[in-house]
């Protein structure tokens, strides 16, 4: 019996802690988000079931929602309409289908463009230290959870190796010109507030997030991943109190279990056990049906 021929499979062109990247052909991408996870900067060795198709499901939900204020990248996450050397990759298109995008090639931003709209992670521990966040003076008495007196456009460098670093918009603006700078900041602070919005509704505190901008055409488009639980920083509204560490929809389970284990952090990590997997799992189920107010088994690939 002959089988369909698929062509030569796509060229990958960059695999990271969660991605590959693969050229498809012109200007196009294929964006692959595996179930791997990483921790402290170590990638585990067991893989979050649903974890892939959780990033893709809610970056193009947002995407969708998102679509008037700026271009973004996405072509297609239907697998039929991927090119043909996708089926040549390993699993084929059926290991593909719901966590995959055909996207444009962009000429990424050379900053991380984050946007704070509440006192936690890194901001914090400066608040602490200094009363600024990123060095934009605050408020004093502020605790930890508090809502700032407005959303923050705080930048950091795009580190190869290492950590990214806090700056501060004249350096950004030294990185990547005053006009990118500034359209970055007005982009994502206009991002955010709309995505608040709307998650408000479905009870979630949207603390802080990350976008990735690029130009597509000459014009900054949303790229990457958007508004998800490795990107962004989601509460339950009920269980936010001001002063309180609230309960995060990402990989916190994970997280409070390795913390727990007689671990350097350093490779190789312990082995996780079923229990743990499960947890971290079903958090970011819980966030895509709860942030998007949608089933994950309506997406492609149930």
């Amino acid at each position: 019996m002959n089988t369909p021929s698929t062509g030569a499979p796509l060229t990958l062109i960059q695999s990271g802690k969660v991605r590959e990247l693969y050229d498809a052909g012109g200007d196009r991408l294929l964006m692959v988000a595996s179930d791997r996870i990483s921790a402290f900067d170590v990638i585990m060795e067991e893989p979050i079931p649903d974890k892939g198709r959780v990033l893709t499901a809610m970056t193009a939900y947002w995407l969708g929602e998102l679509a008037d204020l700026a271009p973004n990248h996405l072509i297609s996450a239907d697998a039929a309409d991927f090119p043909e050397g996708a089926a040549g990759l390993p699993g084929g298109l059926e290991a593909l289908a719901g966590r995959s995008m055909l996207v444009r090639r962009a000429q990424m931003l050379g900053i991380e463009c984050i946007v704070r709209g509440y006192l936690a992670g890194s901001a914090y521990k400066e608040y602490e230290r200094e009363g600024t966040v990123h060095g934009m003076a605050m408020p004093t008495g502020l605790r930890h959870a508090d809502r700032l007196p407005e959303p923050i456009f705080t930048p950091s460098t795009k580190a190869t190796e290492g950590h990214d670093l806090n700056i501060g918009m004249a350096q950004a603006v030294d990185l990547v010109g005053k006009a990118a700078a500034e359209s970055a900041a007005e982009l994502c602070l206009t991002a955010y507030a709309r995505a608040a919005a709307r998650a408000e509704l479905q009870g979630i505190v949207i603390c802080d997030t990350k976008f990735e901008l690029g130009f597509i055409d000459g014009e900054l488009s949303l790229c990457d991943e958007v508004l998800t639980p490795d990107s962004s920083r989601f509460w339950p509204a009920d269980d936010c109190a001001p002063g309180t560490n609230p309960p995060s929809f990402d990989k916190q389970p994970l997280r409070d279990w390795l913390e727990a284990q007689p671990w350097d952090k350093q490779p190789p990590p312990p082995a996780l056990p079923p229990e743990i997997v499960s947890a971290t799992s079903t958090r970011y189920v819980d966030a895509y049906e709860r942030v998007c107010g949608r089933r994950l088994q309506d997406w492609y690939g149930a």
